[in-house]
């Protein structure tokens, strides 16, 4: 089987993310990379390394405003977002087979006059589809029922149909992107101690138990709800293959701990892998060479293996 080609999207120009494309680029891959990108910026990051910028297939997106590492500029927007979208196209027509992507600023997205809230909900419209969003490191894989929410607003997200649908979603991913037949779910309830019994909430009797109970009927191995404080204990984590939080602080605080350098961020439900660092655009690093290039190293070796994992013969 021929090495996969995957985009590189650096995300934007101002922040790490050029710089640790090239860090990428000093070393060799199990994938063919396409950066999508700026190739101007990407030798400005390497200069600032003092590193080659080695030879490497480009699909040119160019910065309108002069690039200053650490100042985003809203005019460059356009560019990010472009990359993005270009990527996620030639995913869709099978020119790619998956796209790495680098952190992008949210706020300098926003000031430039595109309305953007995330990579994820922006691939997911494209490609006319929900997804999941999933973190994974070494030690475990957590996805999350809800997102960027206040956490006010957590509590009234969470019902019957978007569960269903959130776990239907992990599920057929840890089968379709990680290769196992019959995955092991862990689901933690919403509430301390998963409500204890209706004591200190009501969610768990209400919604998550009828659900769970429903699904296990369908055939899902689902366990659950737990209580968050004790299912990331490792004795626990060993009988599972995927955690399923119900909020973003309850789950990825922990897997951040247990080892933040080789995180990597998955959505799952797309028709390709897509695979993104699990950090920022650090503007206070960008252009000193200080960045940890770890994430997208393991990012690249994610996607890479999950598209081997696609063109497998079925």
């Amino acid at each position: 089987m021929t090495r996969p080609r995957l985009a590189l999207v650096p995300g934007e120009p101002a922040g790490v993310g050029p710089e640790l494309c090239v860090r990428a680029l000093q070393q060799a891959h199990e994938a063919q990379l396409v950066v999508y990108g700026d190739p101007a910026v990407l030798q400005l990051a390497a200069d600032a390394l003092g590193l080659p910028l080695p030879a490497v297939e480009f699909e040119p997106f160019p910065s309108v405003a002069a690039t200053r590492f650490g100042t985003p500029d809203p005019a460059n927007a356009r560019a990010v977002i472009d990359a993005l979208l270009a990527a996620g196209r030639d995913c869709l027509s099978g020119r790619l087979h998956g796209m790495v992507t680098g952190p992008v600023h949210k706020a300098a997205i926003n000031a430039g006059g595109i309305a953007y809230t995330g990579t994820t909900g922006l691939l997911a419209d494209q490609a006319g589809c929900e997804v999941v969003m999933l973190l994974a490191n070494p030690h475990m894989r957590v996805a999350l029922a809800t997102t960027h929410l206040p956490l006010r607003e957590v509590a009234d997200a969470i019902d019957a149909d978007s569960l269903r649908r959130t776990l239907g979603i992990l599920h057929a991913g840890l089968r379709e992107r990680y290769d196992i037949a019959d995955p092991r779910i862990a689901v933690l309830g919403l509430n301390p101690h998963a409500g204890e019994d209706g004591i200190l909430g009501h969610e768990e009797g209400a919604i998550i138990i009828p659900l769970l109970e429903a699904l296990r009927a369908e055939g899902m191995d689902l366990t659950g709800p737990l209580p968050a404080d004790t299912a990331f204990l490792p004795a626990s984590l060993r009988r599972f293959d995927a955690v399923l939080a119900m909020y973003h602080d309850q789950g990825l605080p922990v897997l951040k701990h247990s080892g933040f350098e080789q995180a990597v961020n998955v959505t799952l439900g797309l028709p390709y892998p897509r695979v993104a660092v699990d950090h920022g655009t650090a503007l206070e690093l960008a252009g000193r060479g200080t960045a940890d290039p770890s994430s997208l190293l393991a990012a690249i070796a994610e996607c890479g293996r999950q598209a081997n994992v696609a063109r497998m013969p079925s």
